[in-house]
């Protein structure tokens, strides 16, 4: 009989209720304002903003996307620059926190005026700006897979949408005789949107059932209690859905009780070449992960991306597929002005449908419905030296549907957002 995790606590249900009314109140404080994108214009430069988690429990994932962000711009800028501008950029810091990025992401559109942002990493936060740059009518860049049921003219989403790492994840897993399941994630939108549509899949599927479902708050370190409801429910394989330091702990606290690869395998979608390196790769050697793209990844662009990026930051440094996304957003934004010829949100936003970019995980696309792009899907394993290699991958890459309109076990469950 399957064991499902408790509904949403009313704790998390008036956090989110919180944040909603915060950026209700901001985002009308900024109605009316700004929103073509050429106020940002000025002379020979066009300012742009970057909002991340540089503090807080998301900084050690945010960084490499500030990053790599900044490593684009300064390329872009070598090579002529927009339009024959150069970008300039304006930094805010989300400190981890949905609130602080809607005072942020306020702050860059009505009183910076900046041509566009580039940002986010949480659903949390992205939810948290969402009615913002709607309200100013400018467009977010968001750079990380997601949990779909979502579309925006105001976001353009470089992430992977939920066709695109979380059902080819646990499709792989079921092709590989894997049966039992134990969901644990961070409790926020994102792992419990991912759960409710893993849930519906492994319904779906002869033979599968999900054996437990955790939920642990964005700053928590101790999982001794979820470790041991793991050991109890003894199943193949855990999908990890866990955010920031939260990955840390975990980890470690199964590594302290012996617990590795051999004996429980993990599939995890926020774990990349970053987090690993914090984990360490002793620790999380032979676990899957899901993503698009990794430092791996067989392209020429993808060898001149990570020459490039470490010859900036360090030959220590290391890729991932936020990070790529983010950089790839900084050269399709680039791409739909000169599109465009102007920087104006609407043109700019008109131009890019169907525009494509010869990015380091391969080409990508935007579709005009949606803001969401076509990607390569490739499951990877880790491995002693850190690094994430392909065991799977698809060979063309795979339109979105963050939805999920296209799956019959998706529409007959109903799936639908978690709010």
């Amino acid at each position: 009989m399957r064991k499902r995790g408790t509904h949403m606590t009313k704790k998390w249900t008036r956090v989110i209720s919180l944040a909603a009314v915060a950026t209700m109140v901001l985002g009308l404080a900024g109605c009316g304002k700004g929103g073509s994108g050429t106020e940002a214009a000025d002379g020979d430069t066009v300012t742009v903003g970057l909002l991340h988690s540089l503090t807080g429990s998301m900084a050690i994932s945010e960084g490499s996307v500030r990053d790599a962000e900044v490593l684009a711009i300064d390329e872009i800028n070598k090579d002529g620059g927009v339009l024959g501008k150069k970008i300039k950029y304006i930094e805010e810091d989300g400190a981890s926190e949905p609130s602080t990025f809607a005072t942020k992401a306020e702050k860059l559109l009505g009183e910076d005026e900046v041509a566009t942002v580039f940002g986010c990493w949480t659903s949390s936060s992205r939810k948290a700006v969402k009615q913002i740059f709607e309200d100013y009518d400018s467009l977010l860049w968001y750079p990380v897979q997601y949990e779909g049921m979502e579309s925006s003219k105001n976001i353009v989403y470089m992430g992977a949408a939920p066709n695109q790492q979380i059902v080819p994840a646990i499709e792989y897993l079921l092709d590989q005789g894997y049966k039992k399941f134990f969901l644990i994630g961070s409790d926020y939108v994102f792992p419990r949107t991912a759960n409710m549509i893993i849930n519906a899949q492994i319904d779906a599927a002869d033979g599968a059932e999900v054996v437990g479902e955790e939920y642990a708050a964005m700053d928590q370190t101790e999982f001794s209690s979820i470790i041991s409801k793991i050991q109890s429910a003894q199943p193949d394989v855990i999908i990890n859905t866990l955010n920031g330091t939260g990955n840390v702990s975990f980890f470690k606290q199964m590594a302290d009780k012996n617990i590795t690869s051999d004996d429980i395998m993990s599939m995890s979608f926020s774990i990349a070449e970053e987090e690993v390196k914090t984990i360490g790769a002793d620790i999380l050697k032979e676990n899957l992960v899901s993503w698009n793209y990794y430092q791996t990844t067989d392209t020429e662009k993808n060898k001149e991306f990570v020459k490039a990026y470490k010859e900036k930051y360090g030959e220590d440094r290391v890729t991932s597929d936020p990070a790529e996304a983010a950089y790839d957003a900084v050269y399709m934004w680039k791409a739909a002005c000169e599109k465009a010829n102007s920087f104006d949100t609407d043109k700019v936003r008109k131009a890019l449908d169907g525009l494509s970019i010869d990015a380091p995980e391969g080409t990508i696309t935007v579709d005009g419905e949606n803001q969401h792009l076509s990607k390569p899907v490739r499951i990877g394993q880790v491995k002693e030296d850190g690094l994430i290699y392909e065991v799977s991958a698809t060979d063309e890459p795979v339109n979105p549907d963050p939805y999920l309109k296209t799956y019959d076990w998706a529409v007959k469950a109903g799936v639908q957002p978690l709010e």
